[in-house]
């Protein structure tokens, strides 16, 4: 299983994102597909999630009214719209899968067994 993760970038506080990424294969049917990001000196924090079987969503709560995650079952792909950009947003996103996580897990990067390479982005004040 390989995902890949594009649409990171440079852009201005108050700005717009749309991060993709694609699983090669969606040999689970209860997979679950997850964003991550990790700044500078801190540890990986949770952003959201998605079932890609039924659309159910999470959030962490510093980005909730601000991004939407999505998917397009079709092109096994997820999306994450990042929208009103913050400086605090920095960070590189990393999308993650996993085919048997729990809804408690889905915050947990531990339980989520596919990674994708990371994409930077980058909020300027």
């Amino acid at each position: 299983v390989q995902l890949q993760a594009s649409g990171g970038g440079p852009v201005q506080a108050g700005g717009s994102l749309r991060l993709s990424c694609t699983i090669s294969e969606r040999t689970f049917r209860r997979t679950v597909m997850g964003w991550f990001r990790q700044a500078p000196g801190k540890e990986r924090g949770f952003v959201a999630a998605i079932s890609l079987s039924d659309g159910t969503t999470d959030y962490a709560d510093s980005v909730k009214g601000r991004f939407t995650i999505s998917r397009d079952t079709a092109k096994n792909t997820v999306y994450l719209q990042m929208n009103s950009l913050m400086p605090e947003d920095t960070a590189v996103y990393y999308c993650a899968a996993d085919g048997t996580i729990i809804r408690s897990s889905w915050s947990n990067s531990a339980a989520y067994d596919h990674w994708g390479q990371g994409t930077v982005v980058t909020v300027s004040s």
